[in-house]
């Protein structure tokens, strides 16, 4: 176990990965290379060997037939015979039919090569080593009467010798190759692998603090500049995150601070000095007040925390979105009529979408009470619904004072306060349309919304068909 995990690490390094792929690929290709060279040299001499122990052959079996056995050219052709290069090529004339098979043969012949060695197949030629190390080409082959037969032997030692030291040669060619691809693919590795660790060692340097660094991607080759480009991206949701997590935390301090001071305050004061029951009974139900808005900012950032939660798993049902846009209408319908303010639903009977009810009503609740607060009086509340070609689109629209531009942008954020004097005195901390957009992504959704100034706004929730 330890031996295996002491291994890996070597192994997982790129620029030893690298360097053996390059080398290796290098020296397979300088071996294929040299192997095929000597490889056709040693091809190309025997084949040159064999046309000239063939001719030789030809020529002793020629002159044979022509003048028979005892001839003089017969004699000076089997002692002075040559090879190609000079190599001697020894000669001997067997008679198939005599008591005496030898006719005539090449000085030193039976002592250099027995006749054992040669092949009785005509025309066949093959290598034999004698036993003093010397290497010989055999060949045979019979007269056309098929009474006389010769054989011949070259000399291929000087040769053999020349192979020798190609081999030699080539196989200190190939140590120096496959020492120059290991040194050249280790420098192209180092190099390949250079801007890497450039990049590692900007994106050591990267914390908490410096999230506004970013990877220099100039001069970098293609495919560690698109890594770059995409860890740049994600440095900017980081970078993101990081700010709206602190604006976050930032504002739970400062919202869970209002009420706690008010707490106190009101706890102060009533023990400041001896009261009477009703004046307790008043500092206790102000603390209660207090107590409820805890609560509630409490309960919507564990549901804002659980909405992101990609666990969490939905309740999704059939739902009638008209029936419950028109249950809904008549709940707000009282608050509606005190502020003056009309609220109607357009939607066509029918229309149904899988959502989960409880989250369904909570988001257009919100949304209603929104409308209901900005919208003055004589204006109206329009819940409108149809379906799309991609689910259901709900529309909550109202003709109130309308969201400046600059703050349109930013009306889904959480504690995002249009107008801040207005929502501090009425207990709104910012957190109902976050809660819907949380719902409806929830749902797989998306939230948007229109608005002018004094011309009220829209916001469009669309549910997806397939959601759940």
């Amino acid at each position: 176990m330890s031996s295996k995990t002491g291994a890996e690490p070597r192994l997982r390094s790129l620029a030893l990965r690298l360097t053996l792929w390059y080398a290796g690929s290098a020296f397979t290709l300088v071996l294929v290379a040299t192997g095929y060279l000597y490889w056709a040299l040693v091809q190309e001499l025997t084949e040159e060997d064999d046309d000239w122990l063939a001719g030789k052959v030809t020529e002793v079996l020629r002159a044979v037939e022509a003048r028979g056995a005892d001839g003089t050219t017969l004699r000076q052709q089997v002692e002075a015979g040559g090879g190609r290069a000079g190599e001697r090529i020894l000669v001997r004339v067997d008679d198939a039919r005599g008591p005496t098979p030898v006719v005539i043969e090449t000085p030193g012949l039976s002592a250099a090569v027995p006749l054992s060695a040669f092949s009785d197949q005509t025309g066949a030629a093959h290598d034999y080593r004698s036993a003093a190390g010397r290497l010989y080409r055999l060949r045979s082959e019979r007269g056309a009467t098929g009474t006389v037969v010769v054989r011949a032997a070259m000399d291929r030692t000087e040769e053999d010798e020349l192979l020798e030291g190609h081999r030699r040669r080539l196989s200190y060619v190939l140590i120096l190759s496959l020492i120059a691809s290991t040194v050249g693919g280790y420098r192209i590795a180092r190099r390949g692998v250079r801007p890497i660790k450039g990049v590692t060692a900007t994106a050591r340097r990267i914390g908490p603090a410096r999230l506004d660094e970013r990877l220099d991607t100039r001069g970098l080759p293609a495919e560690v500049r698109d890594l770059a480009e995409t860890f740049n991206e994600m440095l900017g949701r980081l970078e993101d995150a990081f700010a709206r997590l602190s604006r976050f935390s930032a504002d739970i301090a400062h919202e869970l601070r209002t009420p706690v001071n008010a707490l106190c305050a009101e706890v102060e004061v009533a023990l400041g000095r001896p009261r009477d029951p009703d004046e307790y009974r008043d500092a206790l139900t102000s603390c209660l007040e207090e107590c409820g808005r805890l609560s509630r900012l409490i309960d919507s950032l564990l549901f804002l925390a659980r909405a992101e939660n990609p666990r969490t798993a939905l309740q999704t049902l059939p739902l009638d979105v008209t029936e419950e846009l028109t249950a809904i209408r008549e709940f707000f319908e009282p608050a509606a009529a005190d502020a003056g303010v009309t609220i109607a639903v357009d939607a066509a009977p029918g229309l149904f979408a899988p959502v989960d009810r409880v989250l369904f009503q909570r988001a257009v609740a919100n949304l209603v009470a929104n409308a209901l607060a900005h919208t003055p009086s004589g204006g109206s509340v329009v819940l409108a619904a149809e379906r799309e070609s991609a689910g259901i689109r709900l529309d909550v629209r109202d003709s109130g004072s309308g969201i400046a531009a600059a703050d349109l942008p930013h009306i889904f954020d959480r504690f995002y306060r249009a107008d801040k004097a207005r929502t501090s005195v009425s207990g709104r901390v910012g957190l109902g349309l976050a809660i819907v957009k949380g719902i409806i992504e929830w749902h797989g959704g998306t939230a948007s919304a229109t608005s002018g100034l004094g011309t009220g706004t829209t916001v469009t929730l669309r549910f997806p068909a397939g959601t759940g």
